[in-house]
């Protein structure tokens, strides 16, 4: 469990996008860890966690496009049930929001990685390494 970077690019809704980013990235030979999009009429937000964030950073500044960078926590923990719920109670109880998340596990692995963005990381850090 860390504290690491994301990014949130702001991109145009319409096809094509995701694989302007994708592309971009494999060009830098950045690899995605984790990657979350949610849009709007307008525009897409694509959120990723990837192995070399100022690398990334700099790919799209080069290309005009908005890029925001946040503290998220990256938890690789248990797959199993309830393991969400033990991370959502402690943060709660130690009176951090949790803003967002995402994840995805194939079924059979024993692991899975969750992306949390929380009010506070360095308090939600150290509560749950606690």
């Amino acid at each position: 469990m860390q504290i690491t970077k994301q990014l949130a690019i702001f991109l145009d809704n319409r096809p094509g996008m995701l694989v302007r980013v994708a592309d971009a990235l494999a060009e830098a030979k950045v690899n995605i860890y984790a990657v979350s999009t949610s849009d709007t009429v307008d525009h897409s937000v694509i959120r990723l966690v990837v192995s070399d964030y100022r690398k990334a950073l700099h790919v799209f500044e080069e290309r005009g496009t908005l890029v925001v960078e946040d503290d998220v926590l990256m938890i690789d923990g248990s797959n199993k049930p309830g393991e969400l719920s033990r991370i959502a109670h402690k943060l709660a109880e130690a009176k951090v929001n949790i803003e967002y998340c995402y994840c995805a596990t194939p079924p059979e692995s024993k692991r899975g990685l969750l992306i949390v963005r929380v009010s506070n990381p360095t308090k939600a850090l150290r509560i749950l390494n606690s």
